[in-house]
């Protein structure tokens, strides 16, 4: 197997928007910065070092201290985060926050002026979706979503290799994701585990949070990122935790093209794997492991080939949009497929319970979790065969399946 690497520059030297180079940092307002938002405060340093951003302004409820703020200085801090975009004059936010939030935090943001990296995924619901990108567009404002997987080099390059016929026509795409998670998982927040919270929608769950980008990534393959690229999806959401959301399950979306998109998830592994994409052709195959930006291609007649890409970091592009006009990776249009599958979710059925024939209790890292019975070589066999788990026949699926248009 021949194997080579393409890396390019994620940098971008930033440029005012008078076109001049500048090195006058933009002011951030990161919402959200523990739990994951950790890894937003990560980046942001990265990027105040090198003289693009420098960190204004943290909103959290409870403020962070010393140590926290290491390598920072002295940021403002508050809980009132319209108040603080207006006294840090914010030229961008940062929001890692509950999803139900996301709706309103980003039309605040969009209020003051502040271009907008939002985490995945954008919103509960589809209407809350339209309402923010709407909103949004209206301000005059950039908004990027964070799929950071969608900022992949690899992508654009397994489009180009789709599109050129190196893999034959295009026959479907498959996403599998297996991943371990424990009982405390489903405790780190309010939220967490639930499809509703307060009469508010959340809609935790795996396939639209924890392992949403081998979703936003599969759709991004198949050419069907945008809403109106989605003909129908049918959904299979079960639970073996003791949540309200699903924490296994599988989705079949069929695009206004006729391709055929499987992702099937799980947090209840027997061992965790890396997520990956596998594409479909009738002379070959290209699989992305999207996390580590590797991509597979298995062609007939020819030895395999894998590549290493790189990859455009999305509050870096995000900033180099903003300066000088970069197009963005992940504006709010490119996840509107992504959004009807996290509807279909929504409005779906609650999940069923795997029962407790089919699945055990292991230790976990910090809590007791629970492994669902062979579903690691389920979850492969969905991407491998563009299955659903009632297909593949697994006992435990629930059969009819959930359909929405």
């Amino acid at each position: 197997m021949s194997r080579r690497v393409v890396r390019g520059e994620s940098g971008n030297t930033a440029r005012g928007e008078s076109g001049n180079a500048t090195r006058t940092p933009l002011p951030v307002v990161l919402a959200g910065a523990r739990g994951h938002g950790r890894s937003h405060l990560v980046n942001i340093h990265r990027l105040q070092e090198r003289g693009l951003v420098r960190l204004a302004g943290i909103c959290e409820l409870r403020p962070l201290d010393a140590a926290e703020l290491d390598g920072f200085g002295a940021p403002e801090q508050s809980a009132d985060f319209e108040a603080l975009l207006a006294s840090t004059g914010a030229r961008i936010a940062v929001l890692s926050t509950p999803i139900q939030t996301h709706t309103a935090m980003a039309l605040a943001a969009a209020r003051h002026g502040a271009h907008i990296l939002l985490e995945k995924p954008p919103a509960p619901s589809y209407a809350e979706y339209r309402r923010m990108s709407d909103g949004v567009v209206a301000a005059g404002v950039a908004c990027q979503i964070g799929f950071q997987s969608l900022g992949s080099h690899a992508v654009p390059a397994i489009r180009r290799m789709v599109s050129e016929g190196a893999i034959g026509e295009l026959l479907g795409v498959g996403a599998a994701g297996a991943w371990v998670r424990d009982e405390a998982y489903f405790r780190r927040a309010p939220w967490a585990g639930h499809r509703r919270l307060g009469g508010a929608d959340v809609v935790d769950g795996a396939l639209t949070n924890p392992l949403a980008h081998a979703v936003a990534t599969a759709l991004a393959l198949s050419g069907a990122s945008r809403a109106e690229d989605v003909e129908h999806i049918e959904t299979e959401l079960l639970h073996a935790h003791a949540i309200e959301s699903d924490d296994t399950s599988a989705v079949r979306i069929v695009t206004s093209a006729g391709v055929q998109v499987t992702v099937a998830a799980t947090l209840c592994a027997e061992r965790p794997s890396e997520p990956y994409v596998v594409v479909h052709g009738t002379r070959g195959r290209i699989t992305f492991w999207y996390r580590q930006d590797r991509v597979l291609v298995q062609r007939a007649g020819r030895g395999p080939v894998e590549t290493e890409y790189g990859r455009d970091d999305l509050l870096e592009n995000l900033v180099a949009h903003v300066t000088h006009g970069e197009p963005l990776r992940v504006p709010p249009a490119e996840t509107g497929a992504f959004m009807r599958v996290v509807e279909a979710v929504r409005t779906a059925p609650d999940p069923l319970a795997i029962p407790t024939a089919h699945w055990r209790a292991e230790p976990g890292e910090s809590a007791p979790r629970r492994v669902v019975d062979g579903v690691d070589a389920l979850v492969d066999a969905s991407a491998d065969g563009l299955r659903l788990f009632s297909e593949l026949g697994a006992s435990w699926a629930p059969s009819p399946r959930a359909e929405a248009r």
